[in-house]
């Protein structure tokens, strides 16, 4: 059984020099470091090379010829569905690859290793390729690490990523595309990390097509960690028919490859076919042939291109051919890569140790404040800490990041609703201040309402038809005729319960979200102020929950006093208060009776008096007919007063006839109808905006501070009372902390084993230089 990572490797034994068992200490301590990143999501890479190239380029193929055995799934279409990380070590005692499996078992723990052999470790990479094709996400950034040690393998970290798909576009190919999409993004996330060399694959004849340059130089623009690779070079050779194609090949132009590329100049390899095994389909029975196999395409190319430019390649020129150049040239770029960044890797690793002492010191105070005075201190100091939050927010605080927890109004519509009336339109948001900003807390609480107060101060009356008129005369119980005061009342305070009581639940709705939405804002402030009860979710959980149950019933509270208003302003109409005053009414009469007047004279009439005649029907806004009968003189001193008697009465008698004793609905009654209601409908809607936005403020903002703070502490106090491991759960909290313990104890060594190893070779670097790295040795093919 092989060691964990946990436990001390062994050193080379005494066949190895004192340079490579420094290297091979280098390398191990790196390899750790790798896989402490990973589990940890550690700020510090350990470098590495990434190898990024589309489907067929021949990325797995490349890096099964550098470490100098097959491993993979290899093929057509897509066969990596899960980044690949290769840790290669040389190790010259090892005959065959030992490969260790890491973290595997459980999906989760990188401590755990598994040693594997070749064909095992092909058929795992296999089953998750087939798996995740028949998973909905097709693939899967969680990196599969492989440890190998092989007397042929480079002393390297190689990344093996999804190979980039081009679909055509087209509705046929929107999963080719989904897909697409989503290996992008993989591959362009590993980029992202600045330790990372990025080994990118072109298979093409003509260095303008950039085809994985174009997505590699939006990570790195300049090429300046990148090392450029054209592969299935035996393929590319016969296609040139003059030998200064193959030149400009070999050579391309600084200005083609857009960027100062590692080498400064493209590395060209071929890898030959066929799999190693013993079955009908393979082509070697070894992994020697392979290497051997390797070789001889190597040796072939050179002898290809010597033939078709008709010299013999220069130096240069030959160390830019094959798979046992780039395989150099990597290991010789890591290995100064690795020696550069040990002096930073030191102070992250004593940043990363502090901060896991502090961890553990505080597991174990918390340990050892399990008891029930210490607990029941810690929830009165955090309910107090909660409110002053709370508190904090509705007065206006610049603490909370506005990008993080703000919303514009656009986005508090989306979450929280609009206001909406009977006609279904909304105000634009350029007519709200500060529509476009992020706000919360206060804030949005005062923007919500001034918007409410914006929609239904602009709200109109309906429009009103002949046949709502006529349905609300009726018959009264004493007799048959008509009361218009009585009409006019009714519709309108039909009309307003209509209009105005959906903008009361919208603002309810609206004023609760806003409210919740302080939860998690205080949760954020705590937390940040170190004030937060890590480890307690079900005491905290507790107190959310009693937070929104009181947000929600002090809203539904607040929500019925004010349908109490509504109701009552719209079951009995009061003229003081509905029409303002009586001398408003009187008012109108007499803008009425002037209108009547002007008519007499031949004059159309233009305005029910001081209101809006928007609700007119047009028959009624543009009667130009004489109503001589209905008008009564009250402004004519020189009519004889007898005369003017006379006539008041009959005009009088007149106009009762016309609007007390038929039921013909003349024009003149019907602008008294119209006009009337405009004015109860508009007296409503001054006391309903006023009271409703007096009471939420009441009885819905000022609750959360005057009242909240004992209703919490009350629920908090009986909790106590009753039973304690209800509220704080200690026995799977006191398993919790001790599980978290054992965890940053194990990580702590880790850390603290690795720090170690890193300022040993340190001290060595600083001392004297480290060996060239040894170059690993290629079976010359056998003549």
């Amino acid at each position: 059984m092989e060691s964990s990572p946990m436990q001390p490797q062994r050193e080379p034994k005494d066949g190895v020099d004192g340079g490579e068992s420094s290297s091979y200490r280098l390398y191990e301590a790196y390899n750790e470091l790798h896989g402490l990143a990973q589990e940890l999501e550690a700020p510090f890479d350990s470098p590495a090379v990434v190898v990024v190239g589309h489907q067929t380029d021949g990325k797995s193929a490349l890096v099964e010829a550098l470490m100098g055995f097959q491993f993979n799934h290899v093929g057509g279409g897509t066969k990596t569905r899960r980044p690949i990380t290769l840790h290669l070590k040389y190790d010259e005692r090892r005959e065959q690859p030992l490969c260790r499996l890491v973290g595997e078992d459980d999906g989760e723990d990188l401590s755990v290793v598994q040693t594997k052999s070749l064909d095992e470790i092909q058929a795992y990479i296999e089953s998750e390729n087939m798996r995740l094709e028949r998973d909905p996400s097709q693939f899967s950034a969680k990196e599969i690490i492989i440890k190998i040690e092989y007397k042929y393998c480079p002393n390297l970290t190689i990344i093996d990523t999804p190979g980039l798909i081009a679909p055509a576009a087209g509705r046929k190919n929107r999963v080719l595309l989904g897909q697409a999409r989503a290996v992008e993004a993989l591959v362009r996330a590993k980029m992202q990390h600045k330790e990372f060399i990025i080994l990118c694959l072109e298979d093409c004849c003509d260095w303008s097509n950039a085809t994985t340059r174009r997505i590699v130089m939006q990570i790195d623009s300049e090429l300046s960690r990148t090392v450029i690779v054209s592969t299935k070079l035996d393929t590319k050779i016969p296609q040139f028919a003059r030998s200064s194609d193959v030149e400009v090949f070999l050579k391309p132009p600084a200005c083609t490859l857009d960027g100062c590329i590692l080498g400064d100049r493209p590395f060209f390899t071929s890898v030959p076919s066929g799999r190693v095994g013993n079955g009908r389909d393979t082509v070697y029975r070894s992994n020697d042939e392979f290497k051997q196999a390797v070789s001889l395409r190597e040796l072939e190319d050179v002898a290809l291109l010597e033939d078709k430019l008709g010299r013999t390649l220069s130096r240069e020129e030959r160390s830019r051919i094959g798979v046992s150049n780039l395989r150099l040239f990597l290991e010789e770029l890591l290995q100064k890569r690795y020696m550069d960044n040990v002096p930073q890797i030191i102070p992250l690793l004593e940043k990363e140790y502090r901060s896991t002492s502090r961890k553990l010191q505080e597991i174990n105070q918390e340990l050892s404040d399990l008891d029930e005075v210490k607990l029941k201190e810690k929830g009165r100091t955090f309910h107090d800490s909660f409110l002053t939050k709370l508190s904090l927010l509705l007065k206006g605080t610049v603490v909370a990041p506005p990008d993080k927890f703000g919303e514009t109004l656009e986005d508090e519509r989306a979450n929280g609703g609009t206001f909406i009336g009977t006609d279904g339109l909304q105000i634009p948001y350029k007519m709200m201040p500060n529509a476009g900003m992020r706000l919360y807390g206060g804030a949005q609480y005062h923007r919500a309402m001034a918007e409410f107060r914006l929609v239904v101060g602009g709200m109109k009356c309906p429009p009103i038809t002949r046949e709502e008129i006529v349905n609300a005369c009726g018959v009264e119980d004493i007799h048959d005729g008509t009361n218009y005061s009585r009409t006019a009342c009714v519709i309108a305070v039909a009309k307003a319960r209509d209009t105005f009581e959906p903008f009361l639940h919208q603002l309810g709705v609206r004023l609760l979200h806003v409210l919740k939405r302080l939860l998690p804002i205080a949760v954020y402030l705590l937390q940040k102020d170190g004030e937060y009860l890590s480890g307690h979710q079900m005491f905290v959980r507790r107190v959310e929950n009693a937070f929104h149950c009181f947000a929600e019933s002090t809203e539904r509270s607040c929500r019925e006093k004010c349908m109490e208003d509504l109701l009552s302003t719209t079951r009995y109409v009061t003229w003081s208060l509905h029409n303002k005053n009586r001398a408003g009414l009187r008012q109108f009469l007499d803008s009425f009776s002037g209108t009547e007047q002007s008519t007499v004279n031949g004059n159309s009439v233009c305005s029910a008096g001081p209101h809006d005649t928007s609700v007119l029907p047009n028959h009624i806004k543009h009667e130009n007919k004489p109503k001589t009968d209905l008008t009564i003189n009250y402004h004519n001193p020189g009519m004889d007063s007898n005369s003017s008697i006379h006539t008041t009465e009959t005009k009088l008698v007149d106009l009762l006839d016309n609007t007390l004793w038929n039921r013909r609905l003349a024009p003149s009654s019907e602008r008294i109808v119209y006009a009337l209601v405009q004015q109860i409908f508009h007296g409503i809607k001054e006391y309903f905006l006023a009271s409703t936005e007096l009471k939420f403020n009441c009885f819905l903002l000022m609750p959360v501070v005057d009242k909240l703070p004992a209703l919490l502490r009350e629920d908090l106090e009986s909790a106590f009372e009753d039973d304690l491991d209800n509220v704080f759960d200690i026995t799977q909290l006191r398993h919790s902390l001790q599980q978290s313990k054992r965890n940053l104890e194990i990580e702590l060594k880790r850390i603290q084993r690795l720090r170690e190893k890193f300022k040993q070779i340190h001290d060595q670097l600083s001392s004297h230089h480290f060996p060239p790295t040894k170059a690993v040795p290629v079976q010359k093919p056998r003549c």
